[in-house]
């Protein structure tokens, strides 16, 4: 928000792509907060508006913060101001009212329904009464057909859309990928939806409502699966950290550990073996295409682990990327972030008051950053609403009343 008493200090503060935004973000636990963050770290005002329990993410750990909040909270609600408000009561959806009076975009995750019970229905309610407005609802399976307005969880979606199917060892059978996948896509799918709704009101002035659905992100990531699929009539199986449509694209035993090859092509088939001294594998006729290398794939990994038994991941990788051929250690979390490559491209921000990831986009000349420490609950209650024109007085009988809590009920 601009400083009145520092004009100079705004002029020269480096702008963000979104200055001047502001959203309100009614959404808890992954999709919709990972959305939010984005948007506040380039440059939107985002108010987190919680409900009386609070967002779910605060309680899932340890770790914990000094503040009692999990670190799982803190990943995706940086740069936020937060408002705790019961938007069940009359009293609580008046203020939303007041304050979607400034707001440019609306996100909500809540069980299809929830906002047209609480008479905050955006085609019915909000539409006509905010025609600017950016409404985007985050669920799990969208709110019509057999599935519509049933809730969604990661992993549920998992399941049910075929990626476990796909994911483990033929030993031990179907496997949960091991991050939150559709919740980020999903995430990732509601802030393409959001950024295109505010271009189309640029032109139109209108804005309109977006919805981005577990249930659509999850199928959307079946490629090449879902095509290999359609084109053949086989269903995929699990091919643990193999590519169904490349070899050698695995991963691979070296002498201090694992390490995982991309090789797309022939040519850098040749590479590889002539890197690792074995330029007879890539004469092997068993060996000479993709589709041949795909049919012995087996006889191909015999070959490459025995060759790598005595090798170091870090110099074979090294020696590897620098002749052509992608390949890279097997790390864990804490070797990922400690890479001089991830401090190069500030990935891991470290402040002392807040540790996270950083932004995986950059901008030339309007570049993101991470801004504030994650909120505690109700933390920006009295600033916003003030801002928002309700006075200090109105604000403590709202409190009195139940409205605004100021810690959350669990």
């Amino acid at each position: 928000m601009p400083n009145p008493s520092n004009p100079s200090a705004e002029r020269t503060k480096p702008r963000k792509s979104l200055d001047g935004v502001r959203v309100l973000d009614l959404s808890r636990v992954l999709a919709g907060p990972l959305c939010t963050q984005m948007l506040a770290d380039h440059g939107a005002d985002v108010i987190k508006i919680e409900p009386p329990s609070g967002d779910d993410t605060r309680w899932l750990g340890p770790p914990f913060d000094s503040s009692g909040d999990a670190a799982y909270f803190s990943a995706v609600n940086r740069g936020k101001r937060a408002v705790g408000v019961d938007l069940a009561k009359p009293d609580g959806k008046a203020i939303l009212f007041q304050l979607l009076e400034q707001a440019d975009v609306l996100v909500e995750n809540f069980i299809p329904g929830t906002m047209k019970r609480w008479g905050l229905d955006y085609e019915t309610q909000l539409a006509a009464r905010f025609p600017r407005l950016i409404f985007c609802s985050i669920n799990g399976f969208g709110t019509d057909g057999p599935l519509g307005s049933l809730p969604g969880y990661d992993a549920v979606l998992q399941a049910a859309c075929g990626l476990m199917s796909i994911n483990g060892e033929p030993a031990n059978g179907p496997t949960r990928i091991g991050v939150p996948i559709v919740d980020h896509l999903t995430g990732y799918t509601a802030l393409s939806g959001i950024l295109m709704a505010l271009y189309e009101r640029e032109r139109t002035g209108l804005g309109q409502a977006v919805e981005a659905t577990l249930f659509d992100a999850a199928l959307s990531l079946l490629v090449p699966h879902a095509a290999n699929w359609l084109s053949s009539g086989a269903t995929p199986q699990l091919l643990g950290s193999a590519h169904p449509n490349i070899a050698p694209y695995d991963k691979f035993a070296c002498g201090d550990g694992e390490i995982f090859l991309g090789i797309l092509n022939d040519g850098q088939f040749r590479k590889f073996c002539e890197s690792i001294g074995r330029a007879d594998l890539a004469a092997d006729q068993r060996f000479s295409s993709n589709a041949l290398r795909i049919s012995n794939r087996a006889a191909l990994r015999t070959q490459i682990e025995g060759s790598l038994s005595s090798s170091s991941r870090e110099v074979l990788c090294r020696r590897l990327m620098h002749c052509g051929v992608p390949a890279a250690p097997v790390n864990t979390v804490a070797e990922a972030f400690g890479q001089e490559h991830a401090r190069h491209r500030s990935m891991l921000v470290e402040r002392e008051d807040y540790r996270g990831i950083g932004l995986p986009v950059r901008f030339s000349r309007t570049p993101g950053a991470p801004s504030s420490s994650p909120p505690t609950y109700a933390q920006h209650t009295d600033e916003v609403l003030m801002e928002a024109g309700i006075s200090a007085e109105q604000i403590a009988g709202l409190r009195d009343s139940g409205v605004l809590p100021d810690r959350p009920k669990r």
